[in-house]
C-alpha cells in the first residue's frame, strides 16, 4: 500500500492542483493540451493506477481507516464502540481491513494530520463522530483520499455522510409521551455539543410546538461539556425547581445518569417521573433501568457507510450526500401512562 501513487503525488511533481490532475487523467476540459500531456507522461512514469484500474482486479481489497475523537472514546460510550466494531465487521465482509486512529484535541487544534492519512496507509477513511469542522476542512484540503462521515453531517451539506434520523426519532418519542398524557416534558442534552443532540432537541421542539406547549428555559437541561463532551452529574443535569412529569434524553447514557441523580433525590421512575432515552443501550454500571427509547439501526449505518466508501474508492455509483437511516421506538416501563 505504501507504494501506491496518488493524484496528489503527480500534482506535486507537475506543480498543479489535484483537481487539475484529475481533469487531465479523466479527459475533462479546463486543462491545456501541453499540461495534459505532461501530467499523463508523469502518471505513466510514476506508475499511477486509477481506482477504476484497481477495482477491475480480482480479489481486490482495501485498507480503510476509522478516525474518532478521543472525547468519544471512554468506558461508557458503547454507542461508538459498537458502531466501530460493526464497521470493522462490514469491512471484513468486503475483504477489507479497518484500522482505527484516535484524534486528540491537540491534533485538532494544531491541525496535525492523522498518521493513516499523512503516510497514505489507507485507501479511504470513515470519520466516526463529529470532529472540529476546521480540522475536517484541513483533512479535505490536504488529502485526496475518499471519506465518509458517520453519525454527523458537515454544515456545508456537500460531503458524504451517514446519520440516524435524530430529528424524527426525538419527534416520535415526544409525541409518544404526549400520547401517554404528559404535557410537562423536559429535554436533556447540551445543545450544539453534537449535531445529533441538537437535531433531537429540534424534533422534541417540533412536537412541543404542535401540541401548543411552551418550552421552559430550565427544562432544556445540559448533560455534558461542549468542548470535551464529558458528562458530569455534579456540573450538569441541574434538577429544575418546577419538575416536569417526563424527560426526553438525547441518549440512554444521559438517561442513566439522570435516573441515578433523581433517585438520589428521592424520585422514582416511573412512579414519580417518566424518562425516555435514545439509542437502545444499557449501562448497568450506572443503573439497572431499561428505558423507553428510540433504537438507532447501527447495523444499517455501518453497512451503508462501508458500502458507500468502497463504491466511492472504486468510483462506482453510490448515494452521495446525506444518507439518513431510520430507527424505531421501543416502549418499556419507564414512561407512566397518565391517561388511566
Amino acid at each position: 500500500m505504501a507504494n501506491i501513487v496518488r493524484m496528489k503525488d503527480i500534482a506535486q511533481r507537475a506543480g498543479v492542483s489535484t483537481v487539475t490532475v484529475s481533469k487531465a487523467l479523466s479527459g475533462q476540459k479546463g486543462v491545456s493540451e501541453g499540461k495534459r500531456e505532461e501530467i499523463l507522461r508523469l502518471a505513466k512514469e510514476m506508475g499511477y493506477k486509477s481506482q477504476t484500474d484497481r477495482s477491475s482486479r480480482s480479489n481486490v481489497s482495501y485498507n480503510l481507516g476509522i478516525l474518532m475523537a478521543s472525547r468519544f472514546f471512554d468506558q461508557f460510550n458503547s454507542f461508538y464502540g459498537n458502531l466501530q466494531m460493526l464497521m470493522t465487521n462490514e469491512a471484513a465482509k468486503k475483504e477489507c481491513f479497518a484500522t482505527m486512529e484516535i484524534i486528540s484535541p491537540e491534533m485538532e487544534e494544531k491541525m496535525v494530520m492523522p498518521r493513516l492519512l499523512a503516510k497514505d496507509k489507507v485507501d479511504g477513511y470513515l470519520v466516526l463522530g463529529c470532529l472540529n469542522e476546521a480540522y475536517l476542512d484541513h483533512l479535505d484540503r490536504e488529502s485526496d483520499i475518499p471519506y465518509v462521515y458517520v453519525d454527523f453531517a458537515h454544515s456545508s451539506n456537500k460531503r458524504d455522510c451517514v446519520i440516524s434520523d435524530s430529528f424524527y426519532g426525538a419527534y416520535q418519542l415526544t409525541n409518544y409521551l404526549f400520547g401517554m398524557g404528559h404535557r410537562d416534558i423536559a429535554y436533556v442534552g447540551t445543545l450544539l455539543a453534537t449535531g445529533s443532540i441538537t437535531d433531537r432537541y429540534l424534533g422534541y421542539l417540533k412536537s412541543m410546538m404542535e401540541h401548543g406547549v411552551r418550552v421552559r428555559e430550565d427544562w432544556v437541561i445540559p448533560d455534558r461539556d461542549r468542548v470535551t463532551g464529558m458528562m458530569d452529574t455534579g456540573r450538569f443535569f441541574p434538577i429544575p425547581e418546577k419538575m416536569p412529569t417526563a424527560f426526553v434524553c438525547n441518549c440512554d447514557l444521559a438517561a442513566s445518569y439522570l435516573e441515578r441523580k433523581l433517585k438520589e433525590k428521592g424520585y422514582r421512575c416511573p412512579e414519580d417521573i417518566s424518562i425516555a432515552g435514545y439509542d437502545n443501550l444499557q449501562y448497568p454500571a450506572i443503573t439497572d433501568v431499561h428505558f423507553t427509547t428510540y433504537e438507532v439501526d447501527t447495523k444499517e449505518m455501518a453497512r451503508k457507510a462501508v458500502h458507500n466508501l468502497i463504491h466511492k474508492i472504486n468510483r462506482e455509483y453510490y448515494r452521495k450526500g446525506t444518507v439518513i437511516v431510520v430507527g424505531h421506538l421501543i416502549q418499556r416501563e419507564t414512561v407512566r401512562d397518565l391517561t388511566e
